[in-house]
């Protein structure tokens, strides 16, 4: 069943590491079987708070989103995203 990680900014608070962490990211999916299907577009707030952008990528399983997010390659990119702002981040099942 597909799986899909959703990562939530609440803000972005140093747009040069974000900017370090956009250099990089893409690279880090060679290799992996994803599909973004967002990522930071235009949102519309229907409840709750509204985030400072959000983030789908699709894959086959929760397994292999896993394997992306615990990369080497990955981790290595996520320390500018750490340092770029707060976020939430999930692996959520699809249907």
């Amino acid at each position: 069943m597909p799986a899909y990680a959703v990562f939530i900014r609440e803000k972005l608070t140093d747009p040069a590491e974000f900017q370090k962490y956009s250099e990089v990211v893409g690279e880090t999916f060679k290799g992996f079987p994803a599909k973004i299907l967002a990522a930071y577009g235009k949102q519309e707030k229907l409840e709750g708070t509204e985030p400072d952008g959000v983030v789908i990528i699709e894959f086959p399983d929760a397994a292999s989103a896993r394997a992306w997010y615990e990369s080497p390659a990955y981790q290595q990119a996520a320390a500018h995203r750490w340092k770029a702002g707060p976020y939430n981040v999930v692996i959520v099942d699809g249907l």
